[in-house]
């Protein structure tokens, strides 16, 4: 037994934990964390090295030092680990921005959107969780679920701007879905800033749309 996996004996941790559990809900600190980072860790190595979108478990279990079983048990799939990894890579890269002026925060974040989605592996949050949709451990109706750590920090912006005619998912569609599709397509304005401000201004303009006829 390796030292990550002698860490990893938490009596916390969940024996029947799904992907929708496991991913990104880990405790911030402990045991459990050491572990979930030595995984995520051999995650972006493999991808680094080997060229995969998505790893093998057994190939994660043997760079990390941790058991497949544990693995398998905390993320099911080798699709939720890469969602994991993407999630905890994008908060890091791009986080949201809660100051109470909705437009600079939306400003802000879009135009770090669209910076990194044109960087190279800047969609493979978008990517992993295609693919995790189409197996069966994991589906696309569990898809909310493993980004809702994600969505929790939207609604602190939404908050704190008092966008209470605006939902976390409304970002997903108003915001990420045309930066990735109009990445993919190449459809973007190459101004950073420009493009920001038009999806921004939609934003906006739903947000005042649902004000104005109590939607």
């Amino acid at each position: 037994m390796t030292d990550v996996e002698r860490a990893d004996r938490d009596p916390a941790a969940s024996t029947d934990a799904s992907p929708v559990q496991a991913v990104g809900t880990t405790r911030p600190g402990g045991r459990t964390a050491r572990t979930r980072l030595a995984v995520l860790a051999a995650v972006r190595e493999l991808i680094a090295e080997t060229g995969e979108a998505v790893p093998s478990i057994p190939a994660v279990a043997e760079r990390s030092g941790v058991h497949a079983a544990t693995i398998y048990r905390r993320w099911r799939t080798p699709e939720a680990l890469v969602i994991d990894v993407a999630l905890a890579d994008v908060n890091e890269r791009s986080p949201i921005p809660a100051t109470g002026d909705l437009r600079a925060d939306l400003t802000a974040y879009t135009t770090q959107l669209i910076g990194d989605a044109a960087r190279p592996g800047g969609l493979a949050f978008l990517h992993a969780l295609t693919a995790a949709a189409g197996t069966p451990e994991v589906g696309a109706a569990a898809l909310p679920s493993l980004v809702e750590p994600r969505m929790e920090h939207f609604q602190r912006m939404l908050d704190a701007g008092g966008a209470t005619e605006l939902t976390p998912m409304d970002m997903l569609s108003l915001l990420i879905a045309p930066v990735s599709l109009g990445t993919m397509l190449g459809s973007l304005p190459d101004d950073a800033d420009a493009a920001a401000a038009h999806l921004v201004d939609n934003v906006i303009a739903v947000e005042e749309y649902r004000r104005r006829h109590g939607n």
